[in-house]
């Protein structure tokens, strides 16, 4: 994607369009392949809803992105679009990378190497310590560090990078402070750090929005280290998205006999980098290139193609035959429909817009209603 500043017009068509109803990263992006520019998009979604088998279909309110617009500008934050030059390579390089994030802080730590350290919340004080202590060696090597702004493990590995470079992901809105303790580490964030989110401003976090949260901190590193984490953990949901990704992870090994160390150990065994220490992060990071490529999307090129209205119709059919509520991946729907992949994907796009269809990791779809 060739990157160029949005135009004040199109970036509120671009927010209207990020905070419609049952458009996600992926399916925003299909749309602007599908018709070529956020405004003519959210023309078209009423229509593809009700084809989809929605009855009604609101577009959020034209006053309610003006107001939000209006204030990130207020509270000094900036709504960065993925097209733009100022949107971090390495989280546009990801599959589902947001198409607006907002930004509250200095936005140039976004484009230095970064490197996420996640754990546990009730984390111990040597699990603290070695959080902070990570942090504040690999800051000394011009690498900045990205965490989810929570208790425990991410405060301590904030406060580590505070005087080098550290960047808060949160679930909410990036004027939304969780948790309540962690109110003077903010401040300082918003200061000398950064802090963003692909929330509205004023969202409060909720348990379905900490997996959001998760993914941004592993799109946005070339590696996750994970220090004090059990089993089922959030953290440890980061490490997956991470590999799932093509990023590093690292584990703090810990003993057998604490539960927070059951999923840091868990994790040395499936081969994540046994990590005691900054140098075992920095001898795989120098290796790694610096700038990272677009994410190969095969299906995106098919949406040039002319589509006609007859072959849609006859396809609708034949397609919802072929979904179930188990993960189905989108080509292999296309081969067994022996359709065209425009009108296949077309279709999808009107059943995920009318709340029927699900997207999965992996360029794979489900059928939820």
């Amino acid at each position: 994607m060739q990157r160029r500043p949005l135009s004040d017009a199109e970036r509120r068509d671009w927010l209207r369009l990020s905070r419609t109803e049952n458009v996600g990263s992926i399916t925003f992006r299909h749309l602007l392949a599908r018709f070529g520019s956020a405004k003519a998009a959210l023309e078209a979604l009423p229509e593809m809803a009700q084809r989809g088998g929605k009855r009604s279909f609101r577009l959020p309110a034209a006053n309610a992105i003006e107001d939000e617009i209006a204030r990130s500008e207020k509270c000094g934050a900036k709504i960065i679009a993925s097209c733009e030059p100022d949107y971090p390579e390495a989280l546009a390089a990801i599959e589902d990378a947001p198409p607006l994030i907002t930004v509250l802080g200095h936005v140039s730590l976004l484009h230095k190497r970064v490197i996420g350290i996640v754990g546990a919340r009730n984390a111990s004080l040597n699990g603290r310590k070695m959080a902070e202590t990570l942090a504040r060696n690999l800051g000394k090597e011009d690498i900045v560090i990205a965490s989810g702004l929570a208790r425990g493990i991410d405060a301590a590995a904030h406060t580590g990078s505070l005087t080098t470079g550290t960047i808060a992901v949160v679930a909410g809105g990036v004027d939304v402070v969780y948790p309540e303790e962690n109110r003077a580490l903010y401040d300082q964030l918003a200061e000398v750090g950064c802090i963003i989110s692909d929330m509205p401003l004023g969202c409060e976090p909720h348990a379905k929005l900490f997996p959001r949260r998760n993914r941004l901190i592993s799109g946005l590193s070339l590696g996750v280290i994970v220090v004090e984490a059990a089993l089922q953990s959030g953290s440890l949901i980061t490490a997956r998205m991470a590999l799932e990704q093509g990023r590093e992870v690292f584990a703090v090994p810990g003993s057998p006999l604490d539960p927070r160390c059951t999923g840091t150990n868990d994790l040395i065994r499936q081969g994540a980098v046994l990590t005691e220490k900054a140098a075992d992060i920095l001898a795989h990071i120098h290796s790694l290139p610096t700038g990272m490529a677009e994410p190969p999307i095969s299906d995106i090129g098919a949406f040039v193609a002319p589509i006609d209205e007859s072959d849609l119709a006859a396809a609708r059919a034949k397609i919802l035959e072929n979904l179930s509520p188990s993960p189905v991946p989108v080509d292999e729907l296309i081969r067994n429909c022996q359709l065209s992949a425009p009108v296949v994907l077309t279709v999808l796009l009107e059943l995920e817009l009318a709340g029927r269809l699900e997207r999965q990791a992996g360029h794979r779809v489900v059928l939820i209603g």
